[in-house]
């Protein structure tokens, strides 16, 4: 689709012999959960940084900097590299992945009367599209009322109303992605085991080069050594170096990967965590943790805290918001694989209950299938 997001052919990066083993960051008790001091430490953490609290040096994959690449308006992360026909595919795309809601709701308006099975009908489909009983009883409510004050007598001025309520209620989930707020700006990713944390992590490095950004990205999932592979995997193909480490504490990880980025004055880092369920309590307790110890690194960090939600998981994506919220105060959403069986609902239920920002929709496993999300696109993909 973009042509900078074609595979570039380099050879493998170097890859730099790890430090031996150095101590784990203290255990969680109040202030004395900064990592540990580091006995040996790693060439490239500069002289200013090597003092008694620095941590255990991570393993770095390097590569070299990625080439300038277009920038999108001032301050934004914006999709406006695509040209009209790669807008028209992903929107086919889209539509493609939202059919099953499509197809529930477009047909009930097809001849219908504007009666109270038509409401019914409605309602029915609604709920089966995940978009939950509140958000559900917002529109049927709003929709019965715009019907009566315009005097709307036909199914295809219903539907148009309709189209205008979902986008009113969906358009204070869309935000724009903000670059250049900090230096470095610093991104936590978290979701459970299967959400897409480390593919969608490889597709947004590759989007943030796109408008200009340097990216060096941080392997927290040091539980999995899968994860860390496909992290470096990501990184050889978007030439962006990797901060890992064969086993230890993820936070130290983390830590390290804030100071490097610092001493590089890289634009962007993000750091990958461990897949976990919102019922695991001790590892929930463990991203708090790493959340607080990156803050340690660099004073207000992280700036972007986003959870990876599967769009196939329906309401119990609501239960994922509101305990990954609680536990790490999220700043957006990223919702993927809307193209499988994907309901679409569940961001109105979200928008309606727990309205946390959704910085970008997933519709494929190509880089060009993760796109900002736009609150009318998506009412038109469901609609039409």
């Amino acid at each position: 689709m973009f042509s900078f997001f074609k595979k570039k052919q380099n050879d493998a990066p170097p890859v730099q012999e790890p430090a031996p083993p150095a101590e784990a960051p203290a255990a969680d008790t109040g202030a004395a959960d900064a990592p540990a001091a580091a006995e040996q430490k790693s060439s490239w953490i500069p002289s200013w940084f090597r003092k008694e609290d620095a941590p255990a040096a991570a393993e770095e994959t390097s590569a070299p900097a990625p080439a300038p690449a277009p920038a999108g308006d001032e301050g934004e992360l914006v999709a406006d590299v695509q040209t009209p026909e790669e807008r028209q595919s992903w929107m086919q795309r889209l539509k493609a992945g939202l059919s099953k809601t499509s197809s529930n709701l477009t047909t009930l308006f097809v001849g219908a009367r504007i009666d109270d099975d038509l409401y019914d009908e409605l309602e029915a489909a609604l709920l089966m599209s995940d978009a939950g009983v509140e958000a559900t009883r917002h529109l049927l409510d709003a929709l019965r009322k715009k019907v009566k004050s315009e005097r709307l007598t036909e199914a295809a001025q219903v539907k148009d109303a309709l189209r205008t309520l979902l986008i009113e209620l969906l358009a204070p989930l869309q935000k724009p992605f903000v670059l250049g707020r900090h230096q470095p700006l610093v991104m936590m990713i978290a979701g459970v085991n299967g959400a897409g944390k480390t593919t969608t992590i490889g597709k947004l490095a590759k989007h943030l080069q796109a408008h200009g950004q340097s990216v060096l990205l941080a392997a927290g999932d040091t539980f999995r050594a899968a994860a860390r592979e496909q992290l470096a995997i990501w990184g050889e193909r978007n030439n962006v170096a990797v901060i890992a480490q064969e086993s230890g504490d993820p936070a130290a990880v983390a830590f390290d990967a804030v100071q490097s980025a610092r001493a590089r004055k890289t634009d962007v880092v993000m750091v990958d965590t461990a897949g976990r369920l919102p019922t695991q309590l001790h590892l929930m307790e463990e991203l708090k943790k790493i959340r607080r110890v990156i803050g340690k690194g660099l004073e207000g960090a992280p700036h972007e805290v986003l959870l990876v939600i599967d769009g196939n998981t329906g309401q119990n994506a609501l239960a994922q918001v509101k305990a990954f919220d609680d536990a790490l105060q999220l700043t957006g959403l990223v919702v993927t694989k809307l193209d499988g069986t994907a309901k679409g609902g569940v961001l109105a239920a979200i928008a309606k209950t727990h309205p946390v920002p959704v910085y970008f929709i997933g519709v494929g496993e190509k880089i060009e299938d993760l796109q900002p999300f736009n609150a009318e696109e998506f009412v038109d993909a469901l609609l039409t």
